[in-house]
């Protein structure tokens, strides 16, 4: 497949370019980090942390008692 001089330099700027590789690395840790903290509490409380996930989505929905 043949590319023009002007879309081989952009594609290999494009390939080169690392901004923003730091926020998805930082995400990717977040979300590794909030599933094991939603595990281990699982795992900890039992029962009462689905009582107060239940009494979160009660609140944020409006129907908060």
């Amino acid at each position: 497949m043949y590319l023009s001089p002007q879309w081989r330099g952009a594609v290999h700027h494009f390939l080169k370019d690392e901004e923003g590789a730091q926020v998805v690395e930082y995400a990717l840790i977040i979300a590794v980090v909030s599933i094991a903290l939603v595990l281990a509490l699982q795992g900890l409380a039992g029962g009462q942390f689905a009582d107060f996930i239940t009494r979160v989505s009660d609140c944020l929905t409006g129907t908060c008692t």
